[in-house]
């Protein structure tokens, strides 16, 4: 049997690789990223890593038989989010602004946005690898007890 690639994992790369461009690549200069194109990048690259953690454990592209190239709505994202954990909407909401919007399209070089985006993108992962090892054994096909 194909052993299962770690999603978790996989988002935690991406992060990882996000904080890469920034130290490598960014530049800094007191408070403040110096390349603006570089933030943007690092911004889009995490916020990648948080979908990959979600889609591990949400099912969404299977719900809807979306292939991997196909988009999911963010609100979509966000109606499943809150049917498992409603308390996980902030957090998500802020990821999604930070990352997404603030970083990915705006560059904000601020340091201060920059790691609080980082680190809210490191708790959804973290949520999203609690549910994810408790739905592994099910993905291998033995019940949780076993």
């Amino acid at each position: 049997m194909k052993e299962l690639k770690d999603p978790i994992r996989e988002a935690e790369r991406y992060l990882q690789n996000a904080r890469d461009i920034l130290s490598e690549k960014a530049g800094k200069d007191g408070d403040s990223y110096i390349d603006k194109k570089y933030v943007r990048i690092a911004g889009h690259t995490a916020w990648c890593g948080v979908l990959e953690a979600l889609d591990a454990v949400l099912g969404i592209r299977k719900k809807y038989g979306l292939r991997r190239n196909q988009r999911v709505s963010f609100e979509d994202y966000q109606e499943a989010v809150s049917k498992v954990d409603k308390r996980m909407n902030r957090p998500l909401l802020n990821v999604y602004d930070t990352l997404h919007l603030v970083l990915g399209y705006d560059g904000n070089c601020s340091y201060r946005v920059v790691q609080a985006g980082l680190n809210d993108a490191q708790d959804v992962i973290n949520w999203a690898g609690k549910r994810y090892q408790s739905l592994l054994p099910s993905l291998r096909g033995r019940s949780p007890k076993q």
